[in-house]
């Protein structure tokens, strides 16, 4: 088992209903893989945000999603910002 601990922002927090949380994924898990375990756990809500947020593996951009987690990283779920 690997656990990576999943931090939401913005809109992905409102869909999550939460800030962050621990995620246990079997060993070799992917960034892909983690994507499908939140939407199974979080649904439709999170489900439709999910596709245009980006992904930041210990605070580096996650460029492909079939890039393999490693036992305690962090993963932030990054929904596109607004700004002025």
């Amino acid at each position: 088992m690997t656990t990576v601990l999943v931090r939401y922002f913005a809109g992905a927090r409102a869909a999550a209903g939460r800030t962050e949380e621990s995620v246990p994924l079997p060993a070799g898990s992917t960034v892909a893989d983690l994507i499908s375990e939140l939407r199974s756990r979080h649904g439709e809500q999170l489900t439709k945000v999910l596709p245009s947020c980006s992904y930041l593996l210990d605070g580096i951009a996650v460029r492909d999603t079939g890039q393999a987690l490693d036992e305690g990283v962090d993963v932030d779920v990054l929904p596109p910002f607004a700004g002025g």
